[in-house]
């Protein structure tokens, strides 16, 4: 990916999803969604306003039982601003289904909906960072079969493909993949949208990285927004809340007044200043965003969701581990510089 907005994920298998880079906004706006004040008794209860599932065991929920075991209180608690709030899940390797259906068992006990990104289509990112993806159109078609069987009758969201039309849109996706990713991607809108309780946003990007809103349109179409619930903005990007819902009320109605979510969930300072290199990957003096909430004020926004998972690695850069990994100083980070 360019650096304007690159999912940093080098894996060795060749179906491997991961996570990566970044987007954001500024301050909430009063009333726009609850506040953090219950987080440092360590509540993970979902809300009328974020009915999403809380991974019980996520890296973030193991790492505050160790540092409580270390003694780490201080730092324990400043962590479950990360760990009571839920995050999207990113299946990963071939087999995605097991995952899902933990996922979807665990939440069902609590009566939420799962957040999920399907991130493996084939030439993934260009060859970059996050390279790899489904070896052919075949096994894709399969593992989006197998990602939609997992789901089956529970309620759930999904990303689909981050970057994939960006890429397209910014020359990065060689000309001769562009009908082949197109065909897929409306193929599994049709395939995750014959769940009865599924929901589907198709990445769009972020106004810093496609700039221009009606570059998006054409792309959003043939992949089948008409069919799908909408699309996401800002998915593992800086840029603020401000920006991104300007940028979303100029792409809706281009494409028939689609819904849209964006991704809060390391935008609480906004992105990097000045014009440095790999603002996007690991970038220091950040913070979290708004909290995943449907209750927006905004008819056409849906949601704030968490859709990069805070804490993940962006990739090697800045002394970070490999993309994906968790790196709990950073996550540490995000959540003490988050304001309450």
């Amino acid at each position: 990916m360019s650096g304007r907005r690159i999912f940093p994920v080098l894996t060795a298998a060749v179906l491997t999803a991961t996570l990566a880079a970044g987007c954001s906004s500024p301050s909430p706006r009063s009333g726009d969604a609850p506040t953090d004040a219950g987080l440092v008794r360590g509540e993970a209860a979902p809300s009328a306003t974020s009915p999403y599932w809380v991974d019980p065991n996520s890296d973030a929920a193991r790492q505050v039982r160790t540092w409580e075991k270390q003694g780490r209180t201080e730092d324990a608690k400043t962590l479950k601003r990360i760990s009571t709030r839920p995050v999207a899940d990113w299946p990963r390797g071939d087999q995605p289904a097991a995952g899902i259906r933990n996922a979807v068992r665990s939440a069902a006990k609590t009566d939420t909906s799962v957040l999920l990104v399907a991130y493996n289509i084939p030439h993934r990112d260009c060859g970059a960072y996050s390279a790899g993806g489904a070896a052919d159109a075949g096994f894709y078609r399969w593992w989006i079969g197998e990602f939609a069987d997992a789901i089956g009758r529970a309620p759930a969201t999904v990303i689909l493909e981050p970057d994939a039309l960006p890429h397209i849109v910014d020359g990065c996706t060689p000309a001769e993949n562009h009908d082949e990713r197109f065909m897929l991607l409306s193929e599994a809108v049709d395939t995750l949208k014959k769940l009865p309780r599924t929901k589907v946003y198709l990445d769009a990007g972020n106004p810093d990285w496609i700039n221009d809103p009606s570059k998006m349109v054409e792309p959003l179409k043939r992949a089948g927004i008409d069919r799908a619930d909408g699309f996401a903005l800002n998915v593992a990007n800086f840029q603020t809340n401000a920006t991104v819902r300007s940028y979303g009320a100029r792409l809706s109605p281009l494409v028939g007044g689609a819904h849209y979510v964006i991704d809060t969930s390391r935008n609480g300072n906004g992105p990097l200043s000045g014009d440095r290199a790999e603002a996007w990957c690991n970038p220091p003096g950040r913070a979290l965003g708004t909290p995943p909430t449907t209750r927006t004020g905004d008819d056409g926004l849906d949601a704030y969701l968490w859709i990069k998972r805070p804490g993940d690695s962006d990739g090697t850069c800045r002394g970070g581990p490999s993309a994906g990994t968790w790196w709990p100083d950073y996550a540490l980070g995000l959540a003490t510089r988050t304001k309450p």
